[in-house]
């Protein structure tokens, strides 16, 4: 159970998705470095980052994770996953990702595999390195993997009440995946307190974003969109991911 409740939590670090919706792309800030703190059902469980930043003429997003020390003793957790983005244009302010990596270690789990996207083509092709395979898929003209997703929904405006859709390609299938915009709220953090807007992505697919259970995500309701908190119900208690520190924060309220 505690290998599953951790890769919800990477759910967070790692991920989320969304469609384009009618208006203005936000600029959030590049470079960007946002740093989270992990607990479960109350205990603290490890520690990730998320980075931003252009390097050369690509954008480069970086995700890492680590489990606390205690934890470390019988389930350690090392991830790391990155997406390289061509740069987007006024309507698509993320770009589109034309290569992902994921470097995973959970426990006994380990993943390791590379994922390039074909946007002529329209195609994906993913080598797994530890299993030696090599497999091509199919993708749509808006296919984002499940890192460069998190930040393209913070580039477009939400509205409560509706849901969007994207194109997700997990490592091995292509998704349309639903997110649900709930409601504003206004929330109280370590950070501050802040007005945020709520998601909820639904999600059917298999790996880091394996559906224990609902998950919602606080996101700051201003053009920056910026996480300050997640929440995961799972079989027996509860995770939380809540920002604890970074580079930019918007003003606190």
């Amino acid at each position: 159970m505690l290998r599953t409740n951790f890769r919800n939590i990477a759910v967070f670090l790692t991920s989320l998705f969304l469609l384009h919706l009618p208006g203005a792309a936000a600029a959030f800030p590049i470079p960007e470095r946002l740093e989270f703190e992990v607990s479960y059902t109350g205990i603290p469980a490890g520690r990730a980052v998320q980075e931003i930043k252009q390097v050369g003429s690509e954008i480069q997003i970086v995700s890492t994770a680590q489990s606390a020390d205690w934890l470390k003793l019988f389930f350690p957790v090392n991830d790391r996953i990155e997406s390289l983005l061509t740069p987007g244009t006024p309507t698509n302010y993320i770009g589109t990702p034309h290569f992902f990596r994921e470097r995973i270690r959970e426990g006994r789990t380990r993943r390791q595999k590379d994922v390039r996207f074909d946007r002529q083509k329209l195609e994906v092709t993913t080598k797994d390195l530890l299993k030696k395979t090599e497999t091509t898929g199919t993708i749509s003209n808006k296919t984002y993997d499940t890192l460069s997703s998190f930040f393209y929904v913070r580039s477009i405006p939400l509205q409560v009440g509706r849901s969007s859709y994207i194109d997700v390609f997990d490592g091995k299938k292509l998704w349309n995946t639903e997110v649900q915009v709930l409601r504003r709220e206004e929330l109280v953090t370590p950070l501050g307190r802040f007005k945020t807007i709520v998601i909820k992505p639904i999600m059917k697919y298999e790996g880091i974003f394996a559906r224990t259970g609902d998950i919602h995500i606080w996101l700051t309701d201003d053009d920056r969109r910026i996480p300050v908190q997640m929440k995961s119900k799972v079989v027996i208690g509860s995770i939380t991911a809540t920002a604890v520190g970074g580079s930019y924060w918007p003003a606190k309220k």
